[in-house]
């Protein structure tokens, strides 16, 4: 635990925990940066800033400076041969994890097995898996290469929907940002909601983004379909959401029957009718939240909940939050005003 409380003054008391990052040529700058800025930010929230709950150190091989994706270059602070066990350590992604040196690989072998807590971000699950340390676990990483990545190691159980996955010591997490949904996880883990909370507020993040929720929006998973017919009801859908879109009403638009309709809607969008009208309802709902000041009973019957408590509902199934914090999320906190002085 990183926090603890004092048996004879009932005050927290903080532990200060290393973050090791790893370097190499071509890592991803924003795989690291991230997460980095969630862990640093988390003294401002835990009244400890003279006792940091994090300090992150960063290292590669021989302690030489990398050149990052996009010709960045990052001088660590440390050799990698000569850290001390971290309590966390962070393997960050980009296009060089596929010509990276084999004594990182082997680095990676030896000392991550001693680690509390491993963490990847995006293609870092590369380094990873090459080393052994996924084998038998349940895994994620890029979208894009979900698919090489099950080929080349096929102990490891991909899965390629999450934004991140939890298994055991190790942690993976799909492309780029979702790093930085992974690292307020583990800071609500150490410090709890609050906490977590405000450091999403104070990098105007959506706060605990789940870990099974999915990689895409539906505005870029969903598929636009082929025919014409399909196609324009799509469009009408997503402006008329507060209308009939059950599958006979949107059937009968397209000239189908309900049955055909659903078979070549699924065919051509990758998802069912219902499965499609539930996430453009959420996604519109989402963003008048954030975008209107009206009121959630408003919101709801114009996205086609009907009811505020079945916005609710279909909110806690999808994102765990209720429309009411989903908005509180963008709204100034008061103790954001200290912080940012």
């Amino acid at each position: 635990m990183s926090c603890s409380e004092d048996a004879g003054t009932g005050v927290a008391e903080v532990r200060t925990q290393t973050v090791l990052v790893v370097l190499f040529d071509g890592v991803q700058p924003l795989d690291l940066a991230g997460p980095v800025d969630v862990f640093t930010a988390a003294a401002r929230f835990t009244g400890s800033e003279s006792t940091p709950p994090y300090v992150v150190r960063t290292a590669s091989l021989g302690g030489e400076t990398v050149r990052a994706a996009g010709g960045l270059r990052l001088v660590p602070d440390l050799d990698l041969a000569d850290v001390e066990d971290p309590e966390l350590l962070l393997v960050p992604g980009g296009p060089g994890v596929g010509d990276v040196d084999s004594r990182l690989v082997a680095w990676l072998r030896e000392r991550a097995p001693r680690v509390k807590r491993v963490v990847s971000v995006c293609t870092g699950a590369y380094l990873l898996a090459e080393a052994g340390l996924l084998d038998g676990r349940r895994a994620t990483t890029h979208w894009a290469s979900c698919d090489y990545l099950a080929s080349r190691y096929p102990r490891i159980r991909i899965d390629p929907v999450p934004i991140f996955v939890r298994d055991g010591p190790i942690s993976t997490s799909a492309g780029v940002t979702a790093g930085i949904d992974l690292a307020i996880a583990l800071v609500e883990e150490d410090f709890g909601r609050a906490v977590a909370h405000e450091i999403a507020r104070l990098l105007v993040l959506y706060v605990r983004r789940p870990g099974n929720q999915a990689q895409f929006s539906v505005q870029l998973s969903a598929q636009i379909a082929r025919s014409d017919p399909l196609r324009e009801v799509q469009y009408w859908a997503a402006a008329n959401l507060a209308a009939d879109l059950s599958v006979p009403a949107l059937a009968e638009r397209a000239g189908l029957s309900p049955r055909q309709f659903a078979r070549v809607f699924a065919e051509q969008v990758g998802t069912t009718p219902g499965r499609y009208v539930d996430l453009i309802r959420l996604e519109a709902a989402q963003r008048m939240l954030t975008d209107t000041g009206d009121g959630v009973v408003r919101i709801a019957r114009q996205c086609g909940y009907g009811t505020s408590e079945a916005m609710r509902l279909a909110f806690v199934r999808e994102l765990d939050v209720s429309p009411t914090e989903y908005r509180r999320t963008f709204t100034k906190s008061p103790a954001l005003a200290p912080a940012l002085r």
